[in-house]
């Protein structure tokens, strides 16, 4: 890189100056683009167990939103259950035992058969983590 002479000292430029410089003529042309602050959400398992079940059916953005609002939702209150039977037992870990006991708020929350299918989903998974441990 060609060092720029400084106007007024004679010589070379100093090292602080340079990186000035260089700086000032980065930011002159180029434009830092900003990043995207990610936002989770369970869209892309909530499409794939769509396309399970509807293989040829789509789901509109607003769908998903509410789709997604609704998973938060019983997650928090199955959370929350769990935390509560935990604090009862005077537990400070929730373990695989409170969240099946808080299954049954799962029932008292989803109507008929959904909160069979919910259920039943929910005592495999935790079956399938306790026989991995």
């Amino acid at each position: 890189m060609v060092r720029p002479k400084m106007a007024g000292t004679g010589g070379s430029a100093s090292k602080k100056e340079i990186k000035k410089s260089e700086s000032q003529m980065m930011r002159a042309g180029d434009k830092k683009k900003r990043k995207h602050s990610r936002k989770e959400s369970y869209s892309v398992y909530i499409y794939r167990v769509l396309k399970q079940v509807h293989p040829d059916t789509g789901v509109s953005g607003k769908a998903m939103s509410i789709m997604n609002s609704f998973v938060n939702d019983v997650f928090e209150r199955i959370a929350s259950e769990a935390s509560r039977l935990a604090h009862y037992s005077k537990r400070s870990t929730i373990s695989s035992r409170e969240i099946q006991a808080s299954l049954t708020a799962v029932r008292l929350i989803l109507p008929g058969e959904l909160s069979k299918h919910a259920v039943s989903e929910g005592t495999k998974a935790i079956t399938k983590y306790t026989s991995s441990k």
